[in-house]
């Protein structure tokens, strides 16, 4: 039976598979890219497990990854599994003030260790509010150049009312783990029209793809996806470092 790797990284991006002598001797750190995942567990109504966003966020980095430039230097942190999931079908869900306080306490670790750009990589809608936030305190408090990237801005959006890609996602989960979706109730369906403000998740509709199928349509929706993870990390290398590193300095009389 397939089974899904607990760690999912590229081995020469992966903050802890580096000794500090490596860290110490570092190139260039206000260049390198610092990269913080943010990953939920979830029932998204695809019929896969509670890690799928984990399993799509982290499989997505590694492809970029693997095929970045030599001069795009990059640094992946462990993914921050406890954070905001107000739906009931999510699981290890922490409150805002919590959530907030856990990824500023990871983001003042950065900054100490003498990295000054970070990208905030996020796999839940439910999140994306949190990592806006998140960016703008702690580019105050700390003097970081914090950027902002969800799956929903690279095509794969789980969000429930205004999403159109959970199919790919379901798809890509398929290739990815190779386990066809579990069967989920048919009558448990969304209602024609939801009252304003119904961000309930329900079952797909439609039947997914069979494993052959979802391999190959898997291989394109993850190429895709990387490429454009890419594309947005290689923009986020070209902005100049912040300048005064970062402190708000007071005005001149």
């Amino acid at each position: 039976m397939p089974v899904t790797p607990l760690c999912i990284a590229d081995d020469a991006t992966f903050w802890p598979w580096h000794r500090w002598p490596e860290f110490h001797r570092w190139p260039d750190r206000e260049r390198t890219l610092v990269i913080l995942p943010l990953a939920g567990s979830a029932d998204w109504g695809l019929g896969h497990p509670m890690d799928s966003e984990e399993t799509v966020l982290l499989s997505v980095l590694r492809e970029a990854s693997q095929q970045r430039p030599s001069n795009l230097p990059l640094l992946v942190l462990p993914p921050v599994r406890f954070v905001l999931g107000p739906d009931a079908g999510c699981a290890f869900a922490v409150d805002p003030p919590l959530a907030h306080g856990l990824l500023a306490e990871l983001l003042a670790s950065v900054s100490a260790s003498g990295f000054r750009k970070v990208v905030l990589y996020n796999s839940s809608p439910w999140n994306e509010e949190l990592i806006a936030t998140v960016a703008r305190d702690n580019r105050i408090a700390l003097g970081l150049q914090i950027f902002r990237v969800s799956l929903s801005g690279l095509g794969l959006d789980l969000h429930p009312t205004r999403s159109q890609s959970r199919g790919q996602f379901q798809t890509l989960v398929t290739a990815l783990t190779g386990r066809e979706p579990e069967a989920l109730p048919v009558e448990v369906t969304a209602p024609a029209t939801r009252p304003w403000g119904d961000e309930r998740v329900y079952p797909l509709l439609n039947a997914p793809l069979p494993l052959e199928a979802a391999r190959a349509a898997g291989a394109s929706i993850l190429s895709t996806a990387a490429g454009r993870l890419l594309g947005l990390l290689s923009e986020i290398n070209l902005c100049a470092p912040l300048p005064n590193a970062g402190r708000i300095l007071p005005a001149q009389p």
